[in-house]
């Protein structure tokens, strides 16, 4: 080890790299953990940017679309989002972290900007999907990146950067309230955009490459290089480090965990989206009225940012894998609760813990998969992780579309809701610690 270094993080299951920081290695980690940051911020953008403009799209005086077209244009960018993240996942792990984030913040950007230039539904619609794509492999890649360069606190560092998630959330939402009626909804894409083509030079010119996938790749020279820039001592790769392959996750021991995990993060996203897309209709639906259900949409999205910062410490001091199924059964219990009626000051604080809880229960799962792979085929974990969650996300919005129209969503569907969280932390309960 060099001399002066800091304190030596103990390795994680299956890493193949033992580092070491110095004391001023914060510096350079920083550039890696806040570009992350803000291309993980993309994704709460795409999460609300269509749902808030469908009214203006859609509206009867001066339409663009009609509401099926503009269904069909919000599904199809969650399957965008799905193949990008199921495919760019595991070219993540043989073309290397830093070019593959680069490449899918370029191509959203650039693919959102063409969203503002739509003439048609239909091009609208292939906009939207091939933007999904490129911003599917965001999120796998920007996890795996972080976890890496987070000195041994992996659950702090991945829920943190997925506060980015909904700081994009809530900032697209309010960022709408002032543009439409400047713009109109071409210049919300437009802004949309803007980020990430400001951010592509910050990463050409600052984000590190993956010491672990370097010397995965036989560059021993380029890894020594990058982790002297970053106070990192490398040792010796395993010599039983698998390639990166989806095959990998299915041996050696990793069978079960990958499809528990698998199950799990379709619960999870399938409680996000839905839970996005229709609370406030099923607080109408309990008579609790529209403003007030928006107002608790707002007060969901702030729990979980208060969730994340509060979930990855608990997650590092007692296990990943402990706090995420305490925080799904937690969720599960709050869900259940929002079934009933209950005075508008007991609401608001029931609401705001479901976000603190169910919204950063998916994160622990992310940040899991990282801990528990090898870093050799961390992001093509992550990546299948996300890209089956990403079935759950589009599964969500239709279970809960169906419910209100059926005008059973209060209270059948926070029973539904709460029984899918039990779900993920059975799922998760099944996921072992190491491998066999």
């Amino acid at each position: 080890m060099g001399t002066g270094a800091g304190p030596v993080i103990p390795r994680g299951e299956g890493d193949d790299v033992t580092q070491t920081y110095s004391k001023d290695a914060g510096g350079s980690a920083g550039w890696v953990i806040t570009l992350c940051w803000i291309a993980v911020i993309l994704d709460g953008f795409d999460l609300v940017v269509l749902g808030a403009l469908i009214p203006t799209l859609t509206n009867p005086a001066a339409p663009f679309m009609t509401p099926a077209e503009a269904t069909f244009a919000s599904t199809i960018g969650l399957v965008g989002m799905t193949i990008g993240a199921l495919s760019i996942g595991a070219a993540t792990d043989r073309i290397g972290r830093r070019r593959a984030l680069i490449w899918a913040v370029a191509a959203f950007s650039i693919l959102t900007a063409l969203c503002g230039l739509a003439q048609t539904p239909a091009q609208l619609s292939l906009f939207r999907f091939l933007a999904g794509v490129g911003l599917g492999g965001c999120l796998p890649t920007a996890i795996a990146m972080v976890t890496e360069f987070s000195r041994g606190k992996a659950g702090r560092a991945s829920t943190q950067v997925m506060t980015g998630y909904h700081v994009g959330a809530v900032a697209t939402a309010l960022l709408g309230l002032v543009l439409l009626p400047m713009t109109g909804w071409r210049g919300m894409f437009f802004a949309g955009a803007l980020p990430g083509l400001v951010v592509v030079p910050l990463m050409l010119r600052h984000l590190a490459e993956s010491p672990a996938y370097l010397l995965a790749s036989g560059r021993r020279a380029e890894a020594e290089a990058v982790a002297r820039a970053h106070g990192i001592t490398l040792a010796e790769p395993a010599a039983d480090v698998p390639k990166a392959s989806i095959r990998t996750l299915f041996e050696g021991g990793f069978l079960r965990t990958t499809l528990a995990i698998w199950v799990t993060s379709f619960m999870g996203l399938l409680l996000v989206y839905a839970l996005n897309s229709w609370l406030p209709a099923l607080m109408v639906a309990a008579d609790y009225g529209l403003e007030r259900g928006l107002w608790l949409l707002l007060l969901l999205n702030a729990g979980a940012i208060c969730g994340l910062l509060v979930a990855g410490q608990v997650g590092d001091r007692i296990g990943l894998r402990t706090a995420a199924i305490i925080w799904f059964a937690a969720g599960a219990v709050l869900l259940a609760l929002l079934s009933w009626k209950m005075p508008v000051g007991l609401l608001y604080p029931v609401v705001f813990l479901t976000g603190c809880f169910v919204f950063s229960a998916q994160v622990l799962v992310y940040a899991f998969t990282a801990s528990r792979f090898p870093a050799a085929v961390r992001a093509t974990a992550i990546g299948m992780s996300a890209g089956v969650g990403r079935l759950g996300a589009i599964a969500g919005p239709l279970i809960g579309g169906t419910l209100v129209s059926m005008g059973i969503g209060h209270p059948w569907g926070f029973y539904v809701f709460a029984v899918v969280g039990m779900i993920a932390a059975l799922a998760m309960s099944v996921t072992t610690a190491r491998s066999s």
